[in-house]
């Protein structure tokens, strides 16, 4: 039986070294740890890493199930493949142990309340764009295109790819300016 700790923070200038420490404390044989966002299991490739080296008897520990994984689906997804392999999953600040049956139950409760609390940020960042438009406060990206110098090329009568090209953008955004030219002058 092998104890693996599994340690996750957003962003690269969060610190890991708390998680670290609990882990060790819990008696991890191996720890793996990962800078990304927990939104999604897309692009973790050390929770991928640790749940192919799962075999039957193993225990995955993580210090809270947020940091294993922000969506119910994900977090499901990620229990039942441990659950397939024989192992469990086990918590140092939460009591969850999917080996037993209030462990598990639980664990789906707190998962809902994580997937809840990301909703709940998304909703009141979409409510501050909302607000900082009404206010002309938020104009939205800066312009990447030189839309004008993508005009200028092709009344030079260099071709679309050439000036994708050149300016290193994509053809498809040369036709957007493109059309952008010929909507403003049917204005």
């Amino acid at each position: 039986m092998t104890v693996i700790g599994y340690a996750r923070v957003s962003t690269t200038d969060q610190d890991l070294s708390i998680q670290e420490a609990a882990l060790r404390a819990a008696g991890c044989d191996i720890i793996r740890t990962e800078k990304r966002s927990g939104t999604t299991t897309a692009g973790r490739e050390e929770l991928r890493t640790v749940l192919d080296f799962m075999r039957k008897g193993d225990v995955l520990v993580v210090t809270r199930v947020d940091r294993l994984a922000r969506s119910i689906g994900d977090l499901q997804d990620i229990v039942r493949e441990i659950k397939a392999k024989g192992a469990a999953l086990k918590a140092t600040e939460q009591p969850i142990d999917t080996s037993t049956a209030a462990g598990k139950a639980f664990l789906d409760m707190l998962g809902v309340f994580a997937e809840f609390e990301t909703n709940l940020r998304k909703e009141r960042q979409l409510e501050g764009i909302a607000k900082a438009k009404a206010n002309n406060v938020y104009k939205g990206r800066k312009p990447s295109i030189d839309v004008a110098r993508v005009r200028e090329l092709k009344a030079a009568g260099v071709g679309p790819a050439a000036i994708a090209k050149q300016l290193k953008i994509g053809r498809a955004s040369v036709y957007r300016a493109l059309g952008e030219a010929g909507q403003e002058a049917q204005r």
